[in-house]
Protein backbone atom coordinates (compact mmCIF):
# COMPACT_ATOMS: atom_id res chain seq x y z
CA UNK A 1 0.00 0.00 0.00
CA UNK A 2 2.97 2.41 0.53
CA UNK A 3 4.53 1.30 -2.31
CA UNK A 4 1.42 2.61 -4.24
CA UNK A 5 0.63 5.73 -2.45
CA UNK A 6 4.16 6.77 -3.22
CA UNK A 7 3.94 6.24 -6.96
CA UNK A 8 0.92 7.72 -6.99
CA UNK A 9 2.46 11.06 -5.65
CA UNK A 10 5.60 10.82 -7.35
CA UNK A 11 3.43 10.44 -11.01
CA UNK A 12 1.17 13.70 -9.58
CA UNK A 13 4.17 15.79 -9.13
CA UNK A 14 6.15 14.74 -12.76
CA UNK A 15 2.44 15.51 -14.55
CA UNK A 16 2.14 18.95 -12.56
CA UNK A 17 5.64 20.03 -12.92
CA UNK A 18 5.06 19.32 -16.76
CA UNK A 19 2.16 21.41 -17.52
CA UNK A 20 4.35 24.39 -15.74
CA UNK A 21 7.06 23.88 -17.86
CA UNK A 22 4.42 23.21 -20.69
CA UNK A 23 2.99 27.15 -19.17
CA UNK A 24 6.32 28.37 -19.55
CA UNK A 25 7.16 27.45 -23.03
CA UNK A 26 3.71 27.93 -24.39
CA UNK A 27 4.43 31.19 -26.86
CA UNK A 28 2.52 34.69 -25.34
CA UNK A 29 -0.98 35.40 -27.88
CA UNK A 30 0.51 37.23 -30.76
CA UNK A 31 -0.43 41.33 -31.00
CA UNK A 32 -0.89 43.31 -33.75
CA UNK A 33 2.45 45.73 -33.90
CA UNK A 34 1.84 49.10 -33.31
CA UNK A 35 1.38 50.99 -36.68
CA UNK A 36 0.46 48.12 -38.67
CA UNK A 37 -3.32 49.48 -38.71
CA UNK A 38 -6.05 51.40 -37.34
CA UNK A 39 -8.15 51.09 -34.50
CA UNK A 40 -11.96 50.55 -35.16
CA UNK A 41 -15.02 51.81 -33.61
CA UNK A 42 -18.40 50.51 -34.60
CA UNK A 43 -20.93 53.31 -35.49
CA UNK A 44 -23.29 50.90 -36.76
CA UNK A 45 -26.89 50.98 -35.14
CA UNK A 46 -28.63 48.00 -36.63
CA UNK A 47 -26.05 45.44 -35.19
CA UNK A 48 -23.74 44.57 -38.31
CA UNK A 49 -20.00 44.46 -37.32
CA UNK A 50 -17.56 47.10 -37.82
CA UNK A 51 -16.12 47.47 -41.17
CA UNK A 52 -12.66 45.87 -42.12
CA UNK A 53 -10.26 48.62 -42.96
CA UNK A 54 -8.62 46.49 -45.80
CA UNK A 55 -12.04 47.14 -47.48
CA UNK A 56 -11.23 50.30 -48.11
CA UNK A 57 -7.09 50.07 -48.73
CA UNK A 58 -7.21 47.36 -51.28
CA UNK A 59 -9.75 49.89 -53.28
CA UNK A 60 -7.14 53.08 -52.72
CA UNK A 61 -4.06 51.29 -52.94
CA UNK A 62 -5.19 50.28 -56.47
CA UNK A 63 -6.42 53.37 -57.43
CA UNK A 64 -10.05 52.52 -58.61
CA UNK A 65 -11.43 55.39 -56.66
CA UNK A 66 -12.87 57.48 -59.14
CA UNK A 67 -12.77 61.29 -57.23
CA UNK A 68 -11.18 62.50 -54.63
CA UNK A 69 -13.30 65.32 -53.08
CA UNK A 70 -10.91 68.23 -50.99
CA UNK A 71 -12.76 70.08 -48.30
CA UNK A 72 -10.95 73.49 -46.92
CA UNK A 73 -11.65 76.07 -44.90
CA UNK A 74 -11.81 79.65 -46.31
CA UNK A 75 -10.53 82.73 -44.16
CA UNK A 76 -13.88 83.34 -42.70
CA UNK A 77 -14.92 79.91 -41.91
CA UNK A 78 -16.78 78.67 -44.92
CA UNK A 79 -15.98 75.69 -46.60
CA UNK A 80 -15.04 74.82 -49.76
CA UNK A 81 -14.92 71.64 -51.61
CA UNK A 82 -13.04 70.90 -54.99
CA UNK A 83 -12.02 67.60 -56.83
CA UNK A 84 -8.54 66.83 -56.88
CA UNK A 85 -6.35 64.35 -58.88
CA UNK A 86 -5.25 62.40 -55.87
CA UNK A 87 -2.96 59.58 -55.35
CA UNK A 88 -2.58 57.22 -52.35
CA UNK A 89 0.94 56.18 -51.63
CA UNK A 90 2.31 53.66 -48.78
CA UNK A 91 -0.95 54.71 -46.22
CA UNK A 92 -1.12 58.87 -47.69
CA UNK A 93 -2.93 60.81 -49.99
CA UNK A 94 -0.61 62.93 -52.39
CA UNK A 95 -2.66 65.70 -54.54
CA UNK A 96 -1.65 69.11 -56.53
CA UNK A 97 -2.48 72.25 -56.39
CA UNK A 98 -1.30 75.84 -57.67
CA UNK A 99 -0.75 78.14 -54.93
CA UNK A 100 -2.95 81.14 -55.69
CA UNK A 101 -6.37 78.32 -55.82
CA UNK A 102 -8.75 79.12 -53.27
CA UNK A 103 -7.69 75.86 -51.75
CA UNK A 104 -4.13 76.40 -52.30
CA UNK A 105 -4.54 79.51 -50.44
CA UNK A 106 -6.58 78.22 -47.97
CA UNK A 107 -4.45 75.31 -46.65
CA UNK A 108 -1.68 77.80 -46.53
CA UNK A 109 -3.78 79.32 -43.50
CA UNK A 110 -5.52 76.30 -42.08
CA UNK A 111 -3.50 72.98 -43.12
CA UNK A 112 -6.84 71.21 -41.71
CA UNK A 113 -8.69 69.01 -44.45
CA UNK A 114 -10.92 66.31 -45.37
CA UNK A 115 -11.43 63.88 -48.51
CA UNK A 116 -14.34 62.26 -49.65
CA UNK A 117 -13.71 59.21 -51.52
CA UNK A 118 -16.55 57.08 -53.61
CA UNK A 119 -15.69 53.63 -53.52
CA UNK A 120 -17.32 50.11 -54.71
CA UNK A 121 -19.68 49.06 -51.88
CA UNK A 122 -18.45 51.95 -49.66
CA UNK A 123 -18.34 55.82 -48.88
CA UNK A 124 -14.86 57.09 -47.14
CA UNK A 125 -13.92 60.16 -45.30
CA UNK A 126 -10.71 61.01 -43.94
CA UNK A 127 -9.72 63.65 -42.16
CA UNK A 128 -6.08 65.09 -41.64
CA UNK A 129 -3.71 68.28 -42.52
CA UNK A 130 -1.82 68.80 -45.53
CA UNK A 131 1.94 69.20 -45.78
CA UNK A 132 3.34 70.82 -48.94
CA UNK A 133 6.53 68.75 -49.92
CA UNK A 134 9.75 70.20 -51.34
CA UNK A 135 11.85 67.48 -51.47
CA UNK A 136 12.82 66.27 -55.05
CA UNK A 137 12.91 62.48 -54.05
CA UNK A 138 9.53 63.08 -53.66
CA UNK A 139 8.45 64.76 -56.00
CA UNK A 140 10.78 63.09 -58.67
CA UNK A 141 8.95 59.63 -57.32
CA UNK A 142 5.14 61.07 -56.98
CA UNK A 143 5.66 62.49 -60.50
CA UNK A 144 7.01 59.20 -62.12
CA UNK A 145 3.33 57.61 -60.62
CA UNK A 146 1.01 60.34 -62.08
CA UNK A 147 2.84 59.88 -65.34
CA UNK A 148 1.89 56.26 -65.07
CA UNK A 149 -1.80 57.06 -64.46
CA UNK A 150 -1.76 59.28 -67.75
CA UNK A 151 -1.21 62.49 -66.71
CA UNK A 152 2.49 63.53 -67.89
CA UNK A 153 3.74 65.20 -64.81
CA UNK A 154 7.33 66.03 -64.30
CA UNK A 155 9.10 68.40 -61.95
CA UNK A 156 10.21 71.87 -61.84
CA UNK A 157 11.92 73.47 -58.92
CA UNK A 158 9.85 72.55 -56.29
CA UNK A 159 6.64 71.35 -57.74
CA UNK A 160 5.21 69.90 -60.48
CA UNK A 161 4.52 71.03 -64.16
CA UNK A 162 2.75 69.04 -67.61
CA UNK A 163 1.59 70.06 -70.92
CA UNK A 164 -2.09 70.22 -68.80
CA UNK A 165 -4.22 70.16 -65.58
CA UNK A 166 -7.79 70.16 -64.15
CA UNK A 167 -8.84 73.61 -64.37
CA UNK A 168 -9.11 73.86 -60.98
CA UNK A 169 -5.39 73.20 -60.55
CA UNK A 170 -4.76 76.58 -61.68
CA UNK A 171 -2.29 77.59 -64.09
CA UNK A 172 1.53 75.42 -63.28
CA UNK A 173 4.00 74.75 -61.58
CA UNK A 174 1.52 72.81 -59.15
CA UNK A 175 2.53 72.10 -55.62
CA UNK A 176 2.65 68.71 -54.59
CA UNK A 177 0.87 68.71 -50.85
CA UNK A 178 0.86 65.15 -48.68
CA UNK A 179 -2.14 64.31 -46.07
CA UNK A 180 -1.37 61.43 -43.79
CA UNK A 181 -5.00 60.05 -42.54
CA UNK A 182 -5.60 60.60 -38.71
CA UNK A 183 -9.46 59.63 -38.82
CA UNK A 184 -11.57 57.63 -41.23
CA UNK A 185 -15.05 57.03 -41.38
CA UNK A 186 -16.79 54.59 -43.78
CA UNK A 187 -20.23 53.73 -44.61
CA UNK A 188 -21.12 50.75 -46.76
CA UNK A 189 -23.12 51.10 -49.57
CA UNK A 190 -23.15 47.29 -50.51
CA UNK A 191 -23.23 44.23 -48.16
CA UNK A 192 -21.79 43.66 -45.73
CA UNK A 193 -23.08 46.48 -44.19
CA UNK A 194 -22.12 49.04 -41.41
CA UNK A 195 -20.71 52.18 -40.59
CA UNK A 196 -16.80 52.58 -38.55
CA UNK A 197 -14.78 54.99 -37.30
CA UNK A 198 -10.72 54.54 -37.75
CA UNK A 199 -8.13 56.14 -35.86
CA UNK A 200 -4.72 56.53 -37.09
CA UNK A 201 -1.56 56.54 -34.74
CA UNK A 202 0.44 59.68 -36.12
CA UNK A 203 4.09 60.08 -36.46
CA UNK A 204 5.90 63.69 -35.82
CA UNK A 205 8.45 64.56 -38.23
CA UNK A 206 7.75 62.31 -40.94
CA UNK A 207 6.11 64.45 -43.85
CA UNK A 208 6.95 61.60 -47.11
Amino acid sequence: MTTKRTSRKTTAKKATATKITARKAAPKRATTPRGKGPTEKNLDIYGSAPLLWSRALKQLEAGTAASYWLATTKPDGRPHVAAVGALWVDGKIYFTSGTRTRKGRNLAANPACVFSVSLAGIDLVVEGSAVRITDRPTLLRLAQRYAAQGWPASVRGEALTAKYSAPSAGPPPWNLYLVRPTTAFGVATAEPWGATRWQFETRGGDQT
